[in-house]
């Protein structure tokens, strides 16, 4: 579990192809302070297992599915990354809960200043549209951000002046591809809404069982939602 509070940018050493997995080697410092064999270490967002640690960076092992959905399968020595470690139970929860799962890959759209910020626009993936909302939590390239607005085909986010310096996307431009993952809440949220619309059977323990005509009027009115 992570917060999506980048803690450094580190740099890609090495992308070692082993078939369709890899070794990422990264360099760093602080996100090595406390870090073991076994840790996890979000890079630019994904979720991933240190695998042995040197005094100046580790190697972590990228799966198929890693490289495959993530922009880390384009990674090569010198791809600037941002780094975080897990969260530590009890710590401040600066950001919100990011999960280190990607999503989807979107591409920059276009980057505006805006007062001492930066407005930037991206893709908006079909896969996460209905998880996507104004003023919600986004994930981006592993950086807890707050949604501006969103259309069918693309939201905004803004930087600020500290995000812009201590992350990756002080160098983002039109075209770059990032990584995206949605507020676990409205995950959940979205998929307990289509199930009961659906007719899905029963819900998550303690929840009722969805309607067999699906998510009705009737069925909100009796569970007290209107």
């Amino acid at each position: 579990m992570f917060t999506g509070l980048v803690e450094e940018v580190g740099t890609v050493t090495r992308l070692e192809r082993r078939g369709e997995s890899a070794h990422l080697a990264v360099r760093a410092r602080t996100v090595l302070e406390g870090t073991a064999v076994g840790d996890s270490v979000a890079v630019n967002g994904a979720c991933l297992t240190v695998v042995s640690l040197s005094g100046d960076g580790f190697v972590v092992d990228a799966m198929p599915e890693t490289l495959g959905h993530t922009t880390l399968g384009k990674a090569s020595a010198g791809t600037r990354v941002n780094l975080e470690r897990s969260l530590a139970l009890g710590g401040r929860l600066g950001g919100h809960l990011v999960l280190g799962h990607v999503d989807a890959v979107a591409a920059v759209v276009s980057v505006k200043p805006e007062g001492i910020a930066w407005r930037i626009a991206m893709t908006l993936p079909e896969e996460i549209r209905a998880c996507v909302a104004p003023k919600g939590s986004i994930a981006v390239d592993g950086i807890s951000l707050t949604v501006i607005d969103v259309d069918d085909t693309s939201f905004s986010v803004g930087i600020i002046p500290h995000t812009l310096k201590e992350t990756t996307l002080g160098s983002v431009r039109p075209g770059m591809e990032v990584n995206l993952e949605a507020d676990v809440l409205a995950r959940y949220v979205v998929r307990t809404v289509q199930s009961l619309r659906d007719g899905g059977g029963a819900g998550a323990a303690g929840a009722p069982a969805a309607p067999a005509g699906g998510l009705t009027e009737d069925f909100l009115r009796e569970q007290g939602f209107i």
